[in-house]
């Protein structure tokens, strides 16, 4: 993880900035994470980032930048940052199709209260003329037709749906539309895929333009009467035309914001119905997730209504296929991580060989790739040992990574994408002899997502409710983690999938969670410089069988998926309840069951895969 010189990157954009007039402009860094914001002024430059890239962005920012830590007490946030540097009535710029209708509101809004002058769009992104010829063309990957045995349901039935919201709702359609943002940080290019997926997932389709994962650049437009597919169709393998057929139109990829404007246009040409009231101007319902962009070609605030979109909402309620899928295809993969780390064991503590964070990395994808439906991985897989761990998200570099110490930590979180789900699974594993503190730490993590798992909680709640569940053990001993506890995940689609979470974020306290979410139930502890932890399962809601039913109520609960051991020696015992022991056993004679199948013949796996699995009794660490 290197520094990145972004000296001269800076020298060429404020050279444009001020070409442009624009005195402070959003961004442009040497910052691999995959979250983060960065402002330029003529003489300043600050990335912010949430607790999980603190450790990371510090290692990679020169001394040209700032490090806004987010979240931290005293610490502005971004755009109260910007909004600060306007000061002097200077002008703040940005691409509109980088940046949310409602964050560019409330940015003017903090711009105005500063004394600046004003936020203006660029429609010519200035952070792509610096990037010149370097920056790579826009991937044009081919797209596929997801069978309708992985899907669980027609294109044509989730259209119908939509039309049915739209209809209740009285809005005039819905344009399905992503941030366009590719954008160069340090040498990795990353995409935002946010709506990518609920296209894909509208029309029972995937594609490999994003690595990981399954989506395709393409916008979408649906009305009452028309759907609209806006891509470029020499993307479609030979199946898709025939599948689609009449009933979807196929327009250019670059056509969507001149024929928003044409959309905009149409409202105002709505005839009055004889004999009836002046009805209420309808309007275009976008995501408020949706681009600047597309809301001004829209025509702004009189002909657009920002919602979560409904499409996100459907597409996180899985159907029952998917949900099968789902559990099918945690079992393959829980298979593979076993396989994997009894290999690793006997590579490290029998062979005494030498492997690098990447080595062992190439190492599990090549096992994975072996199962049933395999498509690929959902993630840059997290191999890290002993103070690399603490990197929340690290990503081991091929060549630039560390050799795995058999007397350290070792972390790993990885997932795959098969035709019939997404998996995504952390293990932290010891193969020597774990000090105090890490066993400690350890099981109040593990304590944490037994409390998720084992939770019963009434209809309505949000994960924002559930989220100290998580914690409490850590909280009791002054303890706690920088990031949230759980994401949701897509069906064969994104790795993370909104609108559901567990965690603080306000947006969890706005969607509750129902029968269908799949869910990550994640908490983890770090020591910067020393060790991380973390523990990872998939849980699915289902609906709760309780002994009353107050207020006539559904009660929900979790269902896991994950099928993978849980480190044995890195468990305090002594700290553990008996519900939490048994609930531990169970879990571990499950795996057992589910995965044993596929090591026949496979005696190093079969011999690791029953060592782990034992059951824990407390007399184990009664002298201990």
């Amino acid at each position: 993880m290197e520094t990145v010189n972004t000296t001269e990157r800076l020298r060429s954009l404020r050279k444009l900035m001020k070409e442009h007039d624009v005195d402070v402009y959003k961004f442009i860094s040497g910052f691999s994470g995959s979250a983060g914001t960065a402002v330029i002024t003529s003489e300043k430059a600050a990335l912010a980032t949430d607790g999980r890239y603190f450790n990371q962005a510090s290692k990679q920012l020169d001394s040209n930048w700032h490090l806004l830590k987010q979240g931290l007490e005293d610490v502005p946030t971004w755009q109260e940052w910007t909004a600060e540097q306007s000061e002097g009535h200077k002008t703040v710029g940005v691409d509109p199709s980088v940046i949310t209708a409602p964050e560019a509101r409330k940015l003017s809004e903090k711009i105005k209260k500063k004394g600046g002058a004003q936020l203006v769009g660029i429609k010519t992104n200035l952070v792509d003329l610096v990037w010149g010829d370097d920056r790579p063309p826009r991937p044009n990957e081919k797209v596929s037709v997801l069978d309708i045995k992985y899907a669980g349901k027609t294109f044509q039935d989730k259209i119908e749906d939509l039309r049915k919201e739209l209809d209740k709702k009285k809005s005039a359609g819905l344009i399905i539309c992503t941030l366009s943002a590719i954008v160069l940080l340090a040498e990795t290019t990353l995409t935002s895929t946010a709506m990518l997926d609920e296209v894909a997932w509208q029309f029972n389709l995937r594609g490999k333009d994003i690595p990981y994962n399954p989506v395709f650049f393409s916008y979408a437009a649906v009305t009452p009467t028309t759907a609209t597919l806006y891509i470029d169709d020499s993307k479609f393998n030979s199946d898709v035309i025939p599948y689609l057929g009449d009933e979807i139109l196929i327009r250019p990829y670059d056509a969507i914001f001149k024929d928003a404007e044409g959309f905009g246009r149409l409202l105002e040409m709505e005839p009055p119905v004889e004999g009836k009231p002046p009805r209420a101007k309808r309007k275009f319902w976008i995501s408020t997730k949706a681009s600047w962009a597309l809301s001004l070609n829209l025509g702004g605030e009189e002909k657009v209504e920002e919602v979560r979109s409904p499409v996100g909402d459907a597409k996180a309620v899985k159907n029952a296929t998917e949900l099968d899928g789902m559990r099918a295809c945690h079992i393959r993969d829980g298979a593979s991580l076993s396989e994997y780390f009894a290999w690793l064991e006997e590579e490290l503590m029998v062979k005494k060989s030498n492997l690098d964070e990447v080595q062992a990395a190439d190492k599990l994808e090549e096992i994975r790739s072996k199962k049933d439906r395999f498509m690929g991985l959902s993630f840059d897989t997290i191999s890290s040992t002993g103070p690399n761990a603490a990197v929340i998200h690290y990503k081991p570099e091929r060549g630039n990574c560390s050799i795995i110490d058999p007397t350290a930590i070792y972390l790993c979180d990885s997932g795959a994408q098969y035709l019939d789900g997404t998996t995504d699974t952390t293990r932290t594993i010891h193969f020597g002899e774990p000090i105090e503190l890490e066993r400690k730490a350890y099981t109040l993590v593990l304590k944490g997502v037994i409390a998720i798992d084992r939770a019963i909680f009434p209809k309505g709640t949000s994960g924002f409710a559930l989220d100290t569940l998580a914690r409490q053990f850590l909280w009791r001993e002054g303890l706690n983690y920088r990031h949230g506890t759980g994401h949701g995940v897509g069906s064969y689609l994104n790795v993370h999938e909104g609108p559901i979470g567990i965690g603080t974020r306000i947006q969890y306290s706005e969607v509750p969670l129902s029968i269908g979410n799949v869910i990550s139930d994640e908490p983890g502890y770090y020591e910067d410089g020393n060790f991380g932890i973390r523990i990872e399962n998939m849980v699915m809601a289902k609906e709760a069988k309780t002994n009353h039913r107050f207020g006539d109520t559904p009660w929900l609960g979790f269902e896991h998926v994950t099928m993978v051991p849980m480190c044995r020696k890195l468990i305090d015992g002594k700290l553990l309840t008996q519900e939490e022991r048994t609930w531990l056993n169970d879990y571990h004679q499950e795996v057992f069951e589910k995965t044993k199948g596929f090591f026949e013949g496979d005696k190093r796996t079969l011999g690791w895969l029953e060592k782990e699995t034992r059951p824990i009794h407390v007399m184990e660490f009664a002298l201990s």
